[in-house]
């Protein structure tokens, strides 16, 4: 039996004993979104036993670069047939067109796409024992007895209407649903206040005659305020095609005229366009993830896309891990406080990268005279093998203390305005 096999044998599997009886059909999960997070928690949960439902909405592709880091490769068993790419090396350029070239030394970064890798996700859940379903969420209620009830709606394109109302019961609800979770409004205090960034990219074909600079094994990242005024933009290799996009939480700006424009930068004007995907990012980690009792959240939805680079899936895969482990415990001793434990152990481990980016957005990002001196600042050698090592290995590198007081005096040096850009 392949993939996509039993992937339709599970998605028609008969839910859990008593489905036909209203008040006795019960998970002991549902996670709602089927992306990186969602999938991960319900694949983790389902081998360790538990009845897992992944609702996920159809026919949502979400917009992103699709670089994955060695660590998520090696951590989460990823197969080589779904890298798209290898990136050898990373461009940045600057306002003024300064290309600044940044060799991966040792390894590659891993490029897929959306589309095919969150499938294969969803699709190794399955296999792990994870029942699928195709529904839009609607809202959370709780029934008398105290069990979480999932409302949501199963909707067929082909037929006129706003389809049919389900329902299903839940001992506990992983929230996986993007940066506007349904489920985190719904069930989370301060989960309404997220701010984001806007996301907008275009797939292109690769031209089968590459325009001058064109490399398929480089990831090119542009520092220019017209392609974002607080962002950058980006050009991705993806193998026989390419993402390019951009962010920004200006409302005003114009991603779509910012794409446009750095398709003609690069020569890719006119590439075929196989399809084009927009979304917010949030900004920051939500100060809570969970209720206290049976909802916690993972993903976008808790806010894990690290600020600077916009990176969120190792993060999401790995926020999926924390909130399946957090909800093993709820259900093991049936204490709420365990959801707790997703947030506590992700910040613990990758909070003060965030907040470095976080300063590092804020403050080089803010004007084109910073941008230009940030890009001049990536030319340096300690810069570059550091920036690569944490990036690939996902943890600051502290192995090395005279290269981070080499870095800091540079670093000063571009900010009084003493170094040569």
């Amino acid at each position: 039996m392949n993939a996509t096999e039993s992937w339709i044998t599970r998605e028609n599997q008969t839910p859990p004993a008593g489905a036909g009886e209203e008040k006795t059909e019960i998970y002991d999960v549902v996670v709602v979104g089927g992306g990186p997070a969602g999938a991960t928690a319900a694949e983790e949960l389902a081998r360790k036993g538990r009845s897992v439902l992944l609702l996920d909405r159809a026919g949502r592709v979400k917009p992103c670069g699709g670089a994955i880091p060695p660590r998520l490769i090696k951590d989460y068993r990823i197969p080589d047939n779904l890298l798209v790419a290898r990136a050898s090396a990373a461009r940045m350029v600057s306002p003024t067109t300064v290309n600044v070239d940044m060799p991966i030394e040792g390894g590659f970064v891993g490029m897929v796409d959306r589309e095919h890798f969150d499938e294969w996700l969803r699709v190794r859940a399955a296999n792990a024992g994870a029942i699928r379903r195709v529904g839009v969420f609607e809202k959370l209620e709780r029934d008398a007895d105290g069990i979480s009830r999932v409302h949501y709606r199963i909707r067929d394109r082909r037929v006129p209407g706003e389809g049919r109302a389900e329902s299903v019961r839940a001992r506990a609800i992983i929230g996986a649903d993007g940066a506007k979770s349904g489920v985190g409004r719904q069930a989370i205090p301060g989960a309404k206040e997220t701010q984001y960034v806007f996301a907008y990219h275009e797939i292109i074909e690769a031209p089968a005659v590459k325009p001058p600079g064109y490399d398929g094994s480089r990831c090119d990242v542009w520092y220019q305020g017209k392609l974002s005024p607080d962002f950058y933009g980006w050009v991705f290799p993806h193998g026989n095609t390419l993402s390019v996009g951009t962010g920004s939480a200006d409302k005003g700006f114009s991603l779509k005229n910012a794409v446009g424009a750095l398709r003609e930068a690069t020569g890719l004007k006119d590439a075929v366009t196989l399809r084009r995907e927009g979304a917010p990012l949030p900004m920051k980690p939500l100060k809570r993830w969970d209720n206290g009792r049976d909802v916690v959240l993972a993903g976008d939805a808790a806010g894990v896309v690290a600020p600077a680079s916009g990176e969120g899936i190792y993060y999401a895969m790995v926020g999926g891990s924390l909130a399946a482990d957090a909800v093993e415990g709820l259900l093991a001793t049936g204490n709420g406080q365990a959801l707790a434990t997703a947030r506590k152990r992700f910040m613990k481990a990758h909070g003060t990268v965030f907040m470095v980016l976080g300063i590092m957005q804020y403050f080089w990002y803010s004007s084109d005279k910073r941008r230009e001196r940030f890009v001049s600042i990536c030319r340096d050698r300690d810069v570059q093998q550091l920036t690569f090592e944490s990036y690939m290995n996902k943890e600051l590198v502290r192995k090395k203390p005279m290269a981070h007081v080499r870095i800091f005096f540079k670093d000063m040096a571009h900010l009084l305005g003493f170094a040569r850009v």
